[in-house]
Order: structure tokens, then sequence, then C-alpha cells
């Protein structure tokens, strides 16, 4: 039976970058889990790469199919943005083992829905000064730099990932994104050795 190797983190902790080079590891030949999210596309970002970008209309429409396995609209300074994960048919955990990133809300509900013993969770931790200074940076390649939007979601992040919610997750494993390249060598080993277990 497959594996969903599901990666959460604060924001700015380096999962988007350690997602993409999972996603392209020739050793893992992981699938994907992508989620949906009716926020803007940022620049640098690719339809199905690290979320589908779609409308509101579409979310209603799976959620009408009852095909909505888990939804969060976060109140942002730029209007309501919806993240869920629809269960669009992409995934059969009978044939292979999949790579996904999202929230630790969104973890909880996809164990739920799939299984316990089918969710593989990845936690990567970063130092909130370091996570600023990267957040910034990013931001500021941006053509219209949201910095308002930045400062929420790093506050929102102190809630969102609590030690009190990463224990009630069953979060024991964290991974430190201090050196990229040491992170992404303990990710995979610990992924080749989940995989060789299942």
């Amino acid at each position: 039976m497959g594996k969903i190797f599901y990666i959460m983190g604060k924001s700015s902790s380096g999962k988007d970058t350690i997602y993409r080079k999972l996603q392209e590891s020739e050793n893992l030949k992981l699938g994907r889990l992508v989620l949906y999210t009716t926020r803007p596309i940022r620049d640098g970002e690719k339809e199905g790469q690290e979320y589908h970008f779609v409308d509101e209309a579409k979310y209603f429409e799976f959620d009408k199919a009852e095909k909505v396995i888990e939804a969060r609209t976060y109140q942002t300074v730029y209007g309501p943005w919806t993240y869920f994960t629809a269960d669009d048919g992409s995934v059969d955990l009978s044939k292979t083992s999949y790579l996904a990133i999202g929230t630790l809300e969104s973890y909880q509900n996809l164990k739920a829905y799939y299984g316990v013993a089918s969710l593989c969770p990845i936690y990567v931790e970063v130092e909130d000064g370091e996570r600023l200074k990267r957040a910034i940076a990013r931001e500021e390649t941006q053509k219209e730099p949201h910095y308002e939007e930045l400062c929420r979601r790093f506050l929102a992040d102190a809630e969102d990932f609590s030690e009190e919610k990463l224990e009630q997750a069953g979060i024991e494993k964290r991974f430190f994104n201090k050196s990229l390249e040491t992170c992404l060598s303990e990710i995979t080993a610990y992924i080749k050795k989940r995989l060789i277990e299942s």
C-alpha cells in the first residue's frame, strides 16, 4: 500500500523548495497530490506544481459533488483565500506513493480521510528570525510585494503550528532546514525507510 508523504511547516521554512527537489528525485519517484487554492498565483509558480489555482466557482463545484476532503478559508488583507484538497481521482494508493504539501490542519484531515497508516508527516522547521528574513527577501522579488499579507501569515503561523497542536497531530520528528542539502538528505533517507517498511 502506498504512502502520502506530507510536507508542512511555517511560512518561509523552505518547504516549497524541498517539495520541488523531492519531486524531481529519480530515486523516489513519488506521485503528486496537488492541493487547490483560490488565491492568485505568485510570480515563479506554475499551475499544477505548487497548487491548482482555481476560482471560487470551481471550489463550489467540487463541494457540491461532495469531493472536497478538507478546506480552509483565510481572511487575508486581500479578501478570502480558500485552500482545499479534492478527491479528483488523481490518487491511487494501491499503485503508488505520493508527495504533498500543506498545513497541519490539512494533514489532520487527510489523515482522517485516507487513514493514519497512509500519512507520513514531514515537518520542516527554521528559526523564526531566519524565516522572517527569507520571507521579506522572497516578497521583494514579487512585482507587487504584499508585505501586509506576509506579516499576517508570519503571525498566524505561531498559532497554527503551536507546540500543543503539533503534539495533538502526533508530530514527533522534525527536520531542521539550516542547510538545505543536509535537510534534503535526512528527509530522503526518512522517505526511503518508510517506503521499505510499507
